[in-house]
């Protein structure tokens, strides 16, 4: 009776504890996910006020949590448990599902896993912090900026549509590669067993030459292209003529007395004309080095390195000696360096240091006119210093004509054109709008080939998708007009330019066609003003480009397609005068170009994610962001989510000031995210494995696929895949290499992309470094990498995720849906972890998390409390567990004891057993 009473108490405890569960929690069940869904959480928006939250975000009782590791042990206890529940449960459901045992056998144990997988995790609507409260206005952009004119115009809605042709490519290479003959066996693995060997071409195309002990010279091999700027004018002339035919050396004296009259010049001088390679020359010729350095910054890396190489030619000196370059992560300069190229990012975090700049005599920001991040910051920045430093020089160049806006910036400083030496381009616009831009491009290609005037063609694409489809159509339908026709056809050499395509392809582009052959030239937006091809003579221009856009509501950046501006139309068309009279077809309607396009391209600084702007403004102590002075302010909501983003991360206190986390934070060259992912490193003892995880996230993919080899790399690329974590596949990764001895022939062997790997190594020293100049000891967690989950998980729990179906998750906080992608180690797993936390999301097709880490939900609770507590329901679980196993232990008890009064009770005791064991399972 006493028993009865008991548990009958225990059972309207806990139905009470049920019914009192808050209103916006949700459960998460093994067998359904999606049980309860809890509403959106209010937007971060300047207007919004949260103060009247249910859950504040300071108010936790982690009992529930305590509790629950009480009863399961570690951390990484747990995980090891839920392992084994999960495979128990799984060997549970196959034996149901083949009939060799009933279900009745199986189903108490199976429920009672079940009931430990259970887990609670409250999602709070948090208060936010009080300088994101409303009442502060950060920045005189109120309203978020589109890249775009108009959304429902014609142009607007064929960029989302997409090319037909590219899709129909797609699948026709599917469809051929699926038809194969199986003994094509070269290169494969089952090749290598039965001794089919690959043919040298082959070798030579898929493999990084390699020296005899298996190492690459990674400086030496990858760090320069040689073709850059390269062509018969170039090879045929001395280094003395070459400078002598640029555009700017006709008005050297001018622009020197120009830029000796003026503390600031704006200079307009085209793609081609010098200004990059000749003006430091001409400035250290005039005597610019005697009190400081010459410093010129470039919006690429690759820029900055090639170019420093051609003046360190031109000045017959070695790099690093007189000419340097300083790129993140490195630095060629010495102590004799008296002219230094850099991206504008290096200049930006030099100013940390030395807000003044003072080994600076004069500084040149070049290709000013592409508006990135850092330029725009910049701006701001050296505006003051310049007022501040009567004996300080800035010049800006840009490639286009919109001067005034610098010029006016600056309070109307003059404003120097270098004449240009182009000639007449004669534009062509569509009649109609091209529905399939991609199939129009090919057809005017063919059609320019094959009766037009001798001249080399651009075609101007989105990325690497639709130039390498218009390459195979361009291919295509050159074999067909050879088969169906008796006349000679002039060849067609058809050649791709973009980003990810290796230096030697690359190079390609600018060697001359044999006679009687004609180059066509298919690149992405590269081309407009970053490189200089000679010998083009007909453009087309798809009006196009593919950008990387941030949405602050939505917390993920999306790569779409969007119209042009007018000015890189014009741009563009520019190309092809170059050497003569030129033709620029524009696939779209004159209309379009007045009517649909915007003026010039949107800055971005007003479509990206400013955590990292914040961060060093804070740390420059500019506490009020309205106070800077940016030529195009941001829009507010990009600023308060960065902010916002700061706050979580616990680089900003609760007014807006930088704590000393975030002190630390700055000191890196990384994303706010992977800066405090190293410093919780340490924390948690496991700095060396983060170390390695935030360097290789530093570089693009390491993994090589390779076209016709794809299964093979795939397979390769599996061998690595730690089921739990992209993050430690990364790891596992660098360390498998480091085991091999950092070996590029192993690398080869393994699809892996050897420049990336020798990258990585190279941006792990110089993060190591600055730890050191930190005091920072270096900590090692050996096998044990549920740690290293865990330090993940400390970093990115603002972007938790919650499972939803096979390979499908939503986001936690703003329920926006989340994919695995297919080249993610936890796509395909026997089980889906329920949480898991990304680096981050981007939309493509669907909207994809990149990098991907499963997490524990006590993990979200303890290290994201602002977001994430444990439910009730645990203690729940916990309680009735430790009952039921107390009550069967007294029923066994008493048992035993009636067992031992005498073998001629065993009917009695039989009797007994059997109503304790039925009641047992009841319970």
């Amino acid at each position: 009776m006493a028993e009865r009473d008991r548990r009958s108490k225990s059972m309207e405890v806990r139905r009470r504890k049920r019914t009192s569960s808050e209103e916006h929690s949700y459960a998460v069940a093994a067998s359904s996910p999606w049980d309860i869904v809890a509403p959106s959480p209010i937007p971060i928006r300047a207007s919004v006020r949260s103060s009247t939250s249910k859950y504040p975000a300071k108010n936790y009782n982690f009992s529930a949590k305590r509790n629950c590791i009480s009863e399961i042990g570690s951390t990484n206890d747990y995980s090891r448990t839920r392992k084994k529940i999960l495979g128990k449960n799984w060997e549970n459901r196959q034996l149901l599902r083949s009939g060799a045992v009933r279900g009745n056998k199986v189903q108490t144990e199976f429920d009672d896993d079940e009931e430990e997988r259970k887990v609670i995790l409250h999602v709070h609507d948090i208060k936010l912090p009080p300088f994101l409260d409303g009442r502060v206005i950060f920045t005189e952009q109120t309203e978020p900026i589109l890249p775009i004119k108009d959304a429902m115009s014609d142009m607007a809605l064929i960029s989302r549509k997409g090319s037909a042709l590219v899709r129909e490519i797609h699948e026709k290479q599917k469809r051929d590669k699926s038809r194969q003959r199986f003994w094509e066996l070269a290169g494969s693995k089952l090749g290598d067993i039965l001794g089919v060997e690959k043919s040298v071409d082959e070798i030579d195309a898929d493999t990084v030459v390699v020296g005899e002990d298996g190492a690459v010279d990674f400086k030496g091999k990858a760090r320069f292209s040689q073709h850059l700027a390269v062509s018969d004018f170039t090879k045929s002339k001395t280094i003395s003529q070459q400078r002598q035919n640029l555009p700017i050396f006709s008005v050297r004296d001018e622009l020197l007395q120009v830029v000796s009259e003026n503390q600031v010049v704006v200079i307009i001088g085209e793609t081609g004309s010098g200004k990059t390679t000749q003006l430091t020359q001409y400035l250290y010729e005039y005597g610019y080095t005697v009190n400081g350095i010459i410093g010129c910054t470039q919006p690429r890396r690759v820029a900055a390195m090639s170019v420093a190489k051609r003046v360190s030619e031109e000045m017959e000196t070695e790099l690093g000696d007189k000419v340097g370059y300083a790129i993140r992560f490195e630095d060629a300069t010495g102590p004799s360096t008296v002219i230094k190229y850099m991206t504008d990012g290096v200049l930006l975090r030099e100013t940390l240091k030395d807000p003044d700049l003072e080994k600076y005599s004069i500084i040149l920001m070049d290709e000013a006119h592409e508006r990135s991040l850092d330029t725009d910051v910049l701006f701001g920045i050296l505006k003051k210093v310049v007022a501040r430093r009567r004996d300080f020089k800035l010049i800006v160049t840009s490639a286009t004509l919109n001067g005034e806006k610098f010029s006016n910036f600056f309070g109307g400083v003059p404003i120097f054109h270098i004449p240009g030496r182009t000639f007449r381009v004669q534009i062509c616009y569509s009649k109609t709008p091209c529905e399939d831009y991609v199939e129009a491009a090919v057809k005017q290609a063919m059609t320019i080939h094959i009766a037009g005037a001798p001249g080399d063609i651009l075609i101007f694409l989105t990325g690497q998708d639709e130039i390498e489809a218009t390459c195979y159509a361009l291919s295509e339908r050159m074999e067909q007009l050879i088969s169906s026709t008796k006349q000679p056809v002039p060849k067609l050499l058809i050649l791709p330019i973009y980003s990810q395509l290796p230096a030697d392809l690359q190079a390609k582009i600018f060697q001359n066609a044999e006679d009687g052959a004609r180059k066509c030239i298919v690149a992405t937006n590269i081309a407009e003003t970053s490189l200089t091809i000679d010998g083009i003579f007909y453009v087309i221009d798809t009006g196009y480009v593919k950008m990387k856009v941030y949405n602050p509501r939505m917390g993920m950046d999306a790569l779409q397609v969007f119209p042009i501006s007018r000015a890189s139309a014009d741009q563009r068309a520019g190309r092809a005068g170059r050497t003569g009279p030129g033709t620029c077809y524009r696939l779209y309607t004159e209309n379009a170009y007045e009517n649909e396009m915007l003026q010039s391209p949107v800055p971005e600084i007003q479509q990206t994610n400013l955590g990292n702007v914040v961060l060093l403004l804070k740390s420059l102590k500019i506490q009020n962001l309205l106070d800077f002075d940016f030529m195009d302010p941001p829009p507010q909501d990009n600023i308060l989510n960065s902010m916002y983003q700061l706050w979580l991360l616990g680089a900003l206190n609760d007014v807006g000031d930088l704590m000393d986390l975030g002190r630390k934070m700055v000191k890196f060259p990384l994303d706010p995210a992977l800066a405090k992912l190293l410093l919780m490193g340490e924390k948690l003892e496991c700095l060396n494995e983060v170390l390695t995880i935030v360097s290789m996230l530093s570089v693009p993919s390491v993994f090589f696929r390779p076209k016709d080899r794809e299964a093979e790399s795939d397979a390769a690329r599996e061998k690595f895949f730690v089921p739990e974590s992209d993050h430690l596949t990364l790891l596992n990764v660098y360390q498998q290499w480091k085991a091999n001895e950092y070996r590029g022939d192993w690398c080869n062997d393994h699809f892996l992309q050897v420049k990336g790997l020798y990258k990585a190594r190279e941006i792990r020293s110089q993060l190591l470094d600055i730890l050191k100049t930190l005091k920072i000891p270096l900590t090692y967690c050996g096998s044990d990498w549920d740690v290293v989950r865990k330090t993940i998980c400390s970093a990115y729990f603002h972007n938790a995720a919650m499972l939803k179906g096979i390979g499908e998750y939503v986001n936690c906080r703003n329920r926006m849906p989340c994919n695995l992608h297919p080249t993610s180690a936890l796509y395909g797993l026997g089980y889906t972890p329920d949480y898991v936390v990304y680096h981050e999301a981007i939309l493509t097709t669907k909207e994809y998390m990149q990098c991907v880490t499963a997490v524990e939900p006590h993990w979200l609770a303890e290290l994201g409390p602002m977001f994430f507590s444990m439910g009730a329901n645990v203690d729940v679980h916990t309680e009735r567990g430790i009952e039921e196993r107390h009550g069967i232990d007294d029923k066994v008890d008493v048992l035993k004891s009636i067992l031992k009064i005498s073998v001629s009770s065993s009917i009695l005791a039989t009797t007994w057993w059997s109503r304790a064991h039925s009641t047992a399972n009841r319970t």
